[in-house]
């Protein structure tokens, strides 16, 4: 277990006690690198309906998603008129 890391003294009295900061937890990659898969496609995801949705190639039928997304695409710089 890491040592933690004391802060630097001050010029408070020397009654005070030094502050300790808890040292960082190093998190393995193996357990983030699927949260972070996970988070990209579900980015790219959300990006395809936003941005390309109702057009040429479309999952939904109809123009709801383009009515419920239409200040978002003008936002991130889509034309849908």
């Amino acid at each position: 277990m890491a040592q933690p890391i004391t802060a630097p003294r001050t010029a408070a009295p020397r009654t005070a006690a030094p502050r300790t900061i808890p040292a960082p937890v190093a998190i393995p990659v193996r357990e983030w690198l699927p949260w972070a898969a996970f988070v990209g496609v579900l980015a790219l995801a959300l990006f395809y309906v936003v941005g390309l949705e109702q057009g040429a190639t479309h999952i939904f039928h109809g123009e709801w998603v383009h009515e419920w997304v239409h200040d978002a695409r003008h936002l991130l710089g889509f034309p849908c008129h």
